[in-house]
């Protein structure tokens, strides 16, 4: 099995969204919406509740399907797929042990039997739960349970890594090392395309911001200068925290 990091493996980014829109129920949700998104900087979405961040990083995972324009990785599509994975504000975990959670994951890539208990403990190590790794997953806390849904999707070695608002709702001893595991993450060489709507996250972990408001893209551009020179009003007023809806 080639790993999506593996130097033989070809990119699947640059990922282009050209014209996107979504419509539910004869609302328009998102769009009409362009952007691209290179690998190397870690991509962070921004926007009030209803923006359409978290729509917007499930239509690039492949979870919805727009109502129109076009979503194009790199590479294939059935290649793409299997070099991404994505953590939920909520993780679904399954009921068996911490690290059998990890090996499912590792047998879903079709990852070999004499590979999988190496990448179940690296992952374990690297995300301060190799102590739990028999424990039933869902005894863990929040935290823990999220560190848990990281160490299974950096097991798999994804190329891309799409997070949705990761830290919601965890305290802030939970919530930095998470942080702290993402920034592990890319720094391993995974592209973290991520929403928050925790300005202190961005500002820390963001290389790139992508300002949704009312379904549209109106800002896309380095954090420093986002943060330091908003493109727009409607940016300018969420960062004062202004914004209306």
């Amino acid at each position: 099995m080639t790993d999506a990091l593996s130097p033989a493996a070809a990119s699947i980014l640059p990922l282009r969204i050209e014209d996107l829109i979504l419509r539910l129920h004869r609302r328009q949700l998102l769009g009409p919406l362009s952007l691209t998104l290179s690998a190397g900087p870690r991509s962070i979405s921004l926007g009030p509740n209803g923006a359409g961040k978290s729509l917007l990083l499930r239509i690039c995972h492949g979870l919805l399907r727009p109502t129109g324009g076009t979503i194009a990785w790199q590479a294939p599509a059935a290649i793409a797929r299997g070099r991404q994975a994505m953590v939920f504000q909520r993780p679904v975990l399954l009921r068996r042990s911490v690290a059998a959670n990890v090996d499912f994951a590792l047998k879903l890539r079709r990852v070999a039997d004499s590979e999988r208990p190496g990448r179940v403990a690296a992952a374990l190590e690297a995300t301060g739960l190799a102590p739990l790794s028999q424990q039933p997953a869902r005894s863990l806390s929040g935290g823990e349970q999220q560190r848990l849904a990281l160490a299974r999707a950096w097991a798999v070695q994804p190329e891309v890594l799409f997070l949705d608002e990761p830290t919601a709702s965890l305290d802030p001893s939970s919530a930095r090392a998470v942080e702290n595991i993402i920034a592990s993450i890319h720094r391993a060489g995974t592209k973290i395309i991520m929403t928050t709507h925790d300005l202190g996250l961005a500002r820390r972990l963001a290389d790139e911001i992508v300002f949704l408001h009312q379904g549209r893209l109106l800002d896309h551009q380095p954090a420093g200068a986002f943060f330091g020179f908003p493109a727009t009003e409607e940016a300018r007023a969420f960062l004062a925290g202004t914004l209306d809806w």
